[in-house]
């Protein structure tokens, strides 16, 4: 056993392009089966610090539309390209809770033909990152300070991360843990994990007393 601390249908695009911030001039009718390619060419990089919760209005507009999760999760990937190295995707997400899976490939390997831990840790802090943050008020944002993660045993095949958050009231800045269980297809626990994250005020918002650097 190992432990590691770290610190430190279709659907219509006139919603989508106002949660993006384009103009609807732009709009136009997605479906499921759009090549990814093509996303970085129509999707901006979103800006988490405006004045609503995007990663919670997102999920709320894509994940019940075909391709909607997988969309979202490459938007995911978008705002944050190393986390997206590990092509997780998000497929339960709601107040307090997330279900991020990670495919067995290649690429998150490691000399010894299993998933590699650092794969284990992206994946970790995916899960419990977008738990958290789809969880805060809408002039909240966070930061991770610090991790823990312990490797259990060694992980092979499709692994399903589950990340539980408390769910912050206000933006006030605090500290929270954020555990996260990284299990195989066979149910057996092969990492956990545990964030330390800071949730503080929006830069410009009313509550904006001290930022979260």
């Amino acid at each position: 056993m190992r432990r590691v601390r770290v610190t430190r249908s279709s659907y219509s695009c006139p919603e989508a392009a106002q949660l993006l911030g384009r103009s609807s001039a732009h709009s136009c009718v997605w479906s499921g089966s759009m090549a990814f390619a093509d996303l970085k060419r129509l999707l901006p990089v979103p800006k988490l610090d405006g004045s609503r919760n995007l990663i919670r209005q997102a999920w709320n507009l894509m994940n019940g539309v075909p391709g909607g999760k997988a969309v979202f999760s490459r938007l995911v990937g978008r705002m944050a390209p190393y986390t997206g190295s590990i092509h997780a995707q998000v497929t339960v997400l709601r107040s307090g809770y997330a279900e991020v899976e990670m495919a067995d490939r290649r690429a998150v390997r490691n000399h010894l033909d299993c998933v590699h831990a650092i794969a284990l840790a992206n994946l970790a802090e995916l899960a419990g990152n977008v738990a958290l943050a789809y969880s805060l008020p809408d002039d909240a944002r966070f930061i991770v300070s610090g991790m823990e993660i312990e490797y259990v045993k060694k992980a092979r095949g499709t692994i399903r991360a589950v990340g539980e958050s408390p769910v912050p009231r206000t933006s006030a800045r605090a500290a929270y843990d954020v555990p996260v269980s990284l299990r195989d297809a066979s149910g057996e626990e092969v990492a956990k994990a545990v964030l330390h994250s800071l949730v503080g005020p929006k830069p410009g918002t009313s509550s904006d007393r001290r930022d979260v650097n």
